[in-house]
């Protein structure tokens, strides 16, 4: 027998939570808990505790600047951020969100007091519940991410950023930040290990470690002669790189515990990045489902509070042209097109779902046939929401009616061929063609360029080998290349090779130096 997800039944006979634009707290606080009470009793979201700030245009743009987050270190390229952003805003060429939501225990939510009562029930609806619910329950951020401590971490760092500033100058210091920051993409672990992140842990272990150095430090050693022989070089190079743990993609994390002339201090800044890197890697693993569940949470939640007399008309309509606006998918052939809206393609994607669920058709029932016609289609959204990220969700759940719906089709654009050809069109064979090729676009595995650090030899001449994997016959830009590797090279200390790889042929090679300060 069919499953049907709850539903309150309440009558249009409860009186408007507002009737104009304006709003205050107690406003928002009845708001909040007419959203809460549909969340709860019908969609099921389980969340995070919310801690809602309502903050300036200004201090938006400044939490744009510094990613979003209330606690973050200071560095010249969140000033240069601000001031870009800032120019745009004021000019009118750019809108700022009507909020920003902090993945953390409790969830922090920015909402902008310039916004409408209209506006600011979106916005909880949006990201109170929707992005929260994703948050706390999508087994990427279950991995990779610690709730609980990034707020606590994120002090630390600061606290310890600005330490080293006053130790070391504050030069030396965004050397060290510039370096790291340029690596950030590669400074992530791709695959779960044996223990989940536990920022707390971090800031203890640095703790300790400097209390065990202070209490074991010596000026003797100064006075100690230095050696001329080094450490006996080891020719065996299968051995050396078994155990210098090679190759190893996460590139910050390599240098973090091999680059021989490193500080102390400076080891802990790129692990500092390294961390906070690995806490956003699972947003651009899960974009179209995070922000799919929380358009449809919000459309859906804004939805039962018109239908029960909670918001009026004119309030609904307003949210419908802003909804409408998100969601809004230009055609390829239109200036506006900057690619597949996530908005538009992941809220598609869960109406598909709830149609499928509830109102199957043939064509439905054969491309899924575990949840066609279940009825419970909030069920099959949460464990979706809970088990899925981008790339696997198009290829389990993308259908053909989405596909026909959005005009989606696959080109062949190869190299050597004068013309592009349509590959896939609105058939059988074709959907699923389609579904494949979108999937793998929305792979972050594919998205970076696979560099891997492949060689070094510690006791010869210290020259760091690293292979990028082509893939596709897509090589690196080569200025952007020599650049990174500049950076790399500064940490390292010693000079950097890159060697491009495709079908076991070397296809190019970039050479990086560091700077003399780092020789």
């Amino acid at each position: 027998m069919a499953k049907t997800a709850p539903k309150i039944a309440t009558p249009a006979s409860r009186p408007p939570l507002f009737t104009g634009r304006d709003w205050d707290f107690p406003l928002l606080s009845r708001v909040y808990d007419a959203i809460g009470e549909i969340a709860e009793k019908e969609l099921q979201l389980d969340i995070y505790p919310n801690q809602i700030e309502v903050i300036t245009s200004e201090q938006m743009l400044d939490a744009y600047a510094s990613t979003g987050m209330p606690l973050f270190y200071k560095h010249w390229s969140f000033g240069k951020h601000f001031v870009r952003n800032e120019t745009l805003y004021r000019k009118g060429w750019q809108g700022l969100a009507y909020e920003i939501v902090i993945n953390s225990s409790p969830c922090i939510v920015y909402i902008m007091e310039e916004n409408s009562a209209t506006m600011q029930t979106l916005v909880l609806a949006h990201a109170a519940f929707g992005h929260n619910h994703f948050f706390k329950n999508n087994y990427c951020f279950k991995q990779w991410t610690d709730a609980t401590s990034i707020l606590d971490y994120l002090d630390f760092a600061k606290k310890y950023v600005a330490a080293c500033e006053d130790r070391h100058g504050q030069e030396n210091v965004e050397q060290i930040l510039d370096a790291a920051h340029a690596l950030m993409s590669h400074g992530v672990h791709r695959y779960p290990g044996k223990h989940a992140l536990d920022l707390k842990f971090e800031q203890r272990r640095l703790e300790e470690r400097q209390a065990f150095a202070e209490q074991h430090f010596s000026d003797l050693w100064r006075t100690l002669p230095k050696t001329v022989a080094g450490p006996k070089r080891d020719h065996d190079s299968e051995r050396r790189r078994q155990m210098l743990g090679l190759p190893e993609e996460n590139i910050l994390y390599f240098l973090e515990k091999n680059a021989p002339r490193l500080a102390g201090w400076q080891r802990e800044l790129i692990r500092i990045v390294r961390q906070i890197a690995q806490y956003f890697y699972p947003q651009r693993q899960t974009k179209v489902m995070n922000e799919g569940c929380a358009t449809f949470s919000h459309y859906r939640l804004m939805t039962r509070l018109h239908e029960s007399g909670q918001i009026t008309d004119g309030s609904y309509l307003e949210f419908l042209h802003s909804h409408t606006s998100v969601v809004f998918q230009p055609e390829y052939d239109d200036p506006r097109y900057s690619g597949i809206n996530p908005y538009a393609l992941g809220f598609a994607m869960m109406q598909d779902i709830e149609r499928i669920a509830t109102q199957p058709t043939p064509e439905d029932r054969a491309f899924f046939p575990d949840f066609a016609g279940c009825g419970d289609a909030y069920g099959v959204m949460r464990d979706a929401w809970a088990n899925y990220r981008d790339e696997s969700f198009v290829l389990q759940f993308l259908s053909p009616n989405v596909i026909r719906k959005q005009k989606l089709f696959r080109l062949v654009d190869d190299s050597e061929d004068d013309e592009i050809l349509v590959a896939s069109i609105h058939d059988e064979r074709g959907y699923k063609a389609v579904r494949q090729s979108l999937s793998r676009q929305f792979d972050v595995g594919r998205q970076d360029p696979d560099i891997q650090v492949a060689d070094v030899d510690l006791a010869g001449d210290r020259k760091l080998i690293l292979h990028h994997n082509v893939v596709d016959g897509v090589t690196l830009e080569a200025k952007d290349a020599a650049k990174v590797l500049h950076h790399l090279a500064n940490l390292w200390g010693y000079d950097v090779k890159l060697l491009e790889i495709e079908d076991g042929d070397t296809v190019a090679a970039h050479d990086g130096s560091p700077s003399k300060a780092f020789r």
